[in-house]
């Protein structure tokens, strides 16, 4: 396993000083997205997806991952809603040319809401329906396409991520403990997606916390590492401590924390 920075944790740096940040604390890759100061022009990208990706590939620093939001909030064209599904699909298409030319092997969509008169059975089925449209696109630019199941999307809880990962054959995760662990799950309870998983957040959480410091956190890391490494994994970690207003994660010191849950990342692989 390796271990990456995510760009969105370094809201007010550019890209080339968030490359810089990642590189001097050791790190090995930057994940990317459209997000605060290190980011990428989503106009630009889908405008011309080739010419991004040699921008990408200019800074000469690995992306391991590439988040992609379709519309402009968690709700905003969210592959629940039935009516987005032939423009995210004509966006997706350019997002994993993106990515092919760019040399990003991942990309993470998020699964969508609970939109207005549906439920959670409802919003399952038709985003499964969007990501079996998605998925083939993804595979042909021989990119993986992953979902994160997070906290106010309708997917917050291991069983139905289990639901829609049967529903969607070759489906794969990014996945962050800190979004269950926030909803009350336990950690052994999270570990069965262990398996599914392409892509990993690491922070550190708590029941009601979707964010806290490594000191105060529930996640137990090395248990967490030791799934993963049993489950097959060997990809990259990314730690995502980050300063937001979504779920109060305002208050944490953000590279303090990246540099103690780097060191402790690093002393179980040593071992």
């Amino acid at each position: 396993m390796q271990l990456c920075l995510t760009s969105w944790s370094l809201r007010a740096c550019s890209m080339p000083e968030a490359i810089g940040i990642a590189r001097t604390l050791g790190f090995g890759g930057l994940d990317m997205g459209y997000f605060y100061g290190p980011a990428l022009s989503k106009p630009d990208l889908l405008a011309d997806p080739e010419a991004m990706a040699r921008q990408v590939r200019g800074l000469g620093f690995p992306a391991p991952c590439f988040y992609h939001l379709f519309g402009d909030t968690l709700a905003g064209r969210n592959l629940a809603d039935p009516a987005t599904l032939d423009r995210n699909a004509g966006d997706f298409r350019r997002v994993a040319r993106f990515c092919a030319a760019a040399g990003i092997p991942t990309v993470f969509i998020l699964p969508g809401v609970c939109n207005p008169g549906q439920s959670r059975a409802d919003a399952l089925a038709v985003s499964a329906t969007a990501l079996n449209t998605l998925l083939p696109i993804a595979q042909a630019e021989g990119v993986t396409l992953t979902i994160e199941p997070h906290v106010h999307s309708y997917l917050e809880s291991p069983a139905l991520t289990l639901q829609l990962l049967a529903r969607v054959p070759g489906l794969k995760l990014t996945l962050d403990y800190a979004h269950f662990t926030c909803l009350g799950f336990t950690q052994d309870a999270i570990d069965v997606l262990a398996p599914y998983a392409a892509h990993v957040h690491v922070r550190q959480a708590r029941p009601g916390a979707l964010q806290t410091k490594l000191s105060q956190g529930t996640i137990n890391m090395g248990a967490m590492l030791g799934t993963l490494r049993d489950a097959g994994y060997g990809g990259w970690l990314a730690v995502e401590w980050v300063h937001q207003d979504y779920m109060d994660t305002l208050y944490d010191d953000v590279l303090t924390e990246t540099i103690a849950c780097r060191d402790v990342l690093r002393a179980w692989l040593r071992r």
